[in-house]
């Protein structure tokens, strides 16, 4: 989770989309639960979004200047798994 302190500039917004009770989607919000407080205490002013419908797999979205959209599949991961697939999408080491 160091990944949450050390943000791109260049990252315009984090979009999490999951299922609100689907097991396909329960380590993307164990990763919500944990990770959100973090994120947004060391970025404040950028907008990381949670969006949660019933049957949508878990996938994050991160938008970069310019229009710049990319995402990663996080659906069946662990937390653990999940945050490490978006430290690569955010291209954090």
């Amino acid at each position: 989770m160091s990944f949450a302190k050390a943000l791109s500039p260049a990252i315009r917004e984090i979009r999490i989309l999951c299922c609100q009770t689907g097991l396909a989607s329960a380590g993307t919000r164990q990763f919500i639960s944990s990770t959100y407080p973090i994120l947004k205490k060391h970025n404040p002013d950028l907008p990381i979004l949670i969006r949660e419908a019933k049957g949508t797999p878990a996938r994050v979205f991160a938008r970069y200047e310019r229009g710049v959209e990319k995402h990663v599949e996080v659906d069946n991961l662990s937390s653990s798994d999940v945050a490490s697939k978006v430290a690569q999408l955010l291209n954090v080491s």
